[in-house]
């Protein structure tokens, strides 16, 4: 049986937190950037991020049917981090974040996750022999490592296209 606990993934990006934390918490976007969402959408009239907001995650891996789980906001700072657990009936419970630590010229953006309840047996049984997933971990390392490269170029593209002295925007050079 596998053993997965916990893990995460750094990058640099080349934007302001808080621009890259509305990126992140805007959970609709999700799709933009994790190659395993499908469809990502706000639960029980919610509308954005808060403690306690719920939403429906449409999860797709390669050789294994799309499926649905339901996960739930459990931390909202504003440029700071954004964290949701979410919890599968054979699939365990697990936390993910992610934190922004100013940086440089940008942001670092950690993505993390930690089991805090393992998955039974016939969780793994079903992940590996079933659906042929026989390194979750590597998995999951390989999603947040894509996920975060992709969050990166949207933040970065959005911080190049922003207007000069506008949130997000670079300042533009004023050497004559």
């Amino acid at each position: 049986m596998q053993t997965l606990d916990h893990d995460s993934a750094r990058i640099h990006i080349a934007a302001p937190a808080d621009e890259i934390y509305r990126l992140v918490a805007d959970v609709t976007r999700t799709p933009e950037f994790s190659p395993e969402i499908l469809r990502c959408t706000w639960l029980d009239g919610a509308t954005g991020p808060a403690v306690g907001a719920r939403f429906a995650a449409v999860n797709k891996v390669p050789r294994r049917p799309s499926w649905v789980n339901k996960p739930v906001v459990t931390t909202v700072e504003p440029a700071k981090t954004f964290g949701f657990e979410r919890t599968e009936r054979l699939g365990g419970t697990v936390e993910w974040a992610y934190h922004f630590e100013p940086e440089r010229d940008g942001t670092l953006v950690t993505e993390t996750y930690q089991v805090t309840r393992p998955l039974p047996w016939v969780g793994w049984f079903m992940i590996t022999y079933l659906f042929g997933r026989h390194d979750r971990r590597a998995d999951l390392r390989q999603g947040m490592e894509q996920s975060l490269q992709r969050l990166r170029d949207v933040a970065e593209q959005s911080a190049a296209a922003a207007p000069t002295g506008a949130p997000g925007g670079r300042a533009a050079d004023q050497t004559r």
